[in-house]
């Protein structure tokens, strides 16, 4: 059954005195998981409220393994520079394209960035677009 409100399951968690530190810890990088980040004021308020300050860099050391501990609305834009379809022909109830589609675009035109497409591999000079490669 999916939680609907995780914050309200985690506090009584966090707040249990029979609990030790490293299960408190866990709990809250459970929660960062599953909302893929919380914000910076919400973690600060959730160490201090739970006495954890001595082992916050346990929860803040997650961001080298490219976890998103700390989220805000920059860090949830695309990092894909999107193309321009404002002109391109739609149909009645399409309202968005997906990234995908500029994704498999460039991947045709041979313009994805290497450094971050590095397993796609670039097509040779003298290909002219008509077959396999």
């Amino acid at each position: 059954q999916k939680v609907k409100d995780s914050m309200r399951v985690l506090l009584p968690v966090l707040l249990n005195k029979s609990h030790d530190s490293y299960d408190k810890i866990r709990a809250i990088l459970l929660y960062i998981f599953s909302t893929n980040g919380t914000t910076q004021e919400n973690l600060d308020k959730l160490i201090q409220n739970v006495h954890i300050e001595s082992d916050s860099d346990m929860i803040r050391n997650w961001k080298y393994l490219d976890v998103p501990v700390i989220s805000s609305f920059v860090a949830q834009q695309h990092k894909y520079a999107r193309r321009d379809r404002s002109k391109e022909e739609t149909f009645q109830l399409s309202r968005w394209t997906p990234v995908i589609k500029d994704v498999m675009e460039d991947a045709i035109e041979n313009k994805l960035d290497s450094k971050d497409w590095p397993y796609c591999s670039r097509c040779p000079p003298t290909w002219n677009g008509s077959g396999a490669v």
